[in-house]
């Protein structure tokens, strides 16, 4: 599938990039000659479509990922006697969530072959401590690849802990159940709350922006009003009531609150979300197999749950991650053609913050090992055939060399 391209490319070629329409700038257009710029119809629109998409019932638009899982985080009520797993393999919000509640946070080692939280190393750790010890886990559907979260349910369930699923990577990903019944990512099956991110990267582009979904009604009102500052309008809600002006400032929240212009442009992005999808599978196929047979290429696993009939898989392909042993060199020699790849992640333990607060390197021997290996090669739908064979002809001439 690949091809012998001598000449750099006419552009650079970024690991990720957002792909914007005439459709998508009449419909901010159209918001912006709109009475509301903010806290009108679209917001509500964009939450419907969105739930709908995932399979959840309900579903809150925030300012940013970042935002919901803070909001996620208050809304269990996350405190200083708070005990969280999440996996060091992440974005550093995965974990700070928790430390904005005055929470601990603790990290389960990853599956070296997915580079997903591994759930035995999280029953392990449950299982050293007494029921009760820990309040709640992050799981993240990393890269796309969807986590086994029937498994992790009936686990939580054990030991009487919450989940939320962080699912950023992961719009319109899906695994099997133990039925096999296609299970959707966020969609409130096995979490108590999942997270989505709009950044100009991931799958659904709106600038900033995220999205909570739930099944839960009580969550999902407390998300509302811890959005908008603590404050309710609902009569049924308040203990006062001075007339048509009145609201209620009832507990500490925050102005997480995204305006409409981005919920259109949304709703715009969310329509064609299964083309860019489909787009983002017919890549990796094509990485897959220009890489199967080369040594000294590993690439990361999908979910065995993910897995359907041959050519169905439930990834949802944010980013395509390859291991190799001079990661340095070949992140180096990608720039010199203009092939911006990145790494993802650096693990969160490993961060000064999280070393002053008593986690050490050698750690989680598996994350630190990925990390030195890991590499995210271009990855986003408008990425051409062209594009795609240089890439793949450059990371086979450095690892030949």
């Amino acid at each position: 599938m690949t091809q012998n391209l001598e000449n750099k490319p006419q552009k650079a070629i970024p690991y990720g990039r957002q792909h914007i329409t005439a459709a998508d700038i009449e419909a901010v257009v159209e918001t912006l000659q709109s009475e509301f710029l903010t806290q009108g119809p679209k917001v509500a629109a964009f939450e419907h479509a969105f739930a709908e998409y995932v399979g959840a019932t309900y579903a809150v638009a925030v300012s940013n990922g970042t935002a919901a899982l803070h909001l996620c985080s208050l809304a269990l009520g996350i405190n200083e006697e708070s005990r969280v797993i999440t996996t060091p393999i992440t974005f550093v919000a995965s974990a700070n969530c928790v430390r904005y509640c005055g929470g601990t946070v603790e990290f389960a080692d990853i599956d070296p072959a997915t580079a997903l939280m591994d759930i035995a190393k999280v029953r392990q750790l449950l299982e050293s401590k007494p029921k009760g010890y820990y309040s709640g886990i992050i799981p993240v559907d990393f890269a796309g690849n969807p986590v086994n979260m029937e498994e992790l349910k009936a686990l939580a369930d054990t030991h009487g802990l919450w989940i939320i699923e962080d699912a950023c990577h992961a719009p319109g990903g899906y695994f099997y159940d133990s039925h096999r019944q296609k299970q959707t990512c966020g969609n409130g099956q096995y979490a108590d709350l999942a997270i989505f991110s709009f950044h100009p990267v991931k799958h659904i582009a709106t600038g900033e922006g995220g999205m909570i979904t739930t099944n839960d009604e009580q969550l999902y009102k407390k998300l509302l009003q811890l959005r908008t500052h603590g404050i309710t309008r609902d009569p049924d809600q308040m203990e006062e009531n001075h007339g048509g002006w009145y609201m209620e400032m009832q507990e500490l929240g925050y102005n997480y609150r995204i305006p409409d212009m981005l919920c259109a442009l949304g709703i715009s992005q969310l329509q064609r979300a299964d083309t860019g999808l489909a787009r983002r599978k017919g890549i990796a196929r094509i990485y897959d197999a220009a890489f199967k047979e080369i040594k000294g290429i590993e690439v990361l696993k999908t979910s065995t749950t993910a897995l359907g009939t041959e050519g169905d898989t439930g990834h949802a392909y944010h980013l395509y991650v390859i291991r190799v042993q001079d990661r340095k060199g070949l992140y180096d020699f990608l720039r010199q053609h203009q092939i911006f790849a990145q790494v993802h992640y650096i693990p969160v333990h490993t961060m000064p913050y999280y070393r002053s607060l008593g986690h050490s390197k050698g750690d989680y021997p598996e994350a630190e090992q990925y990390y030195s290996e890991c590499l995210s090669l271009p990855m986003y739908p408008s990425l051409t055939q062209e594009e795609q064979a240089f890439v793949i002809d450059k990371v086979k001439e450095f690892v030949g060399k």
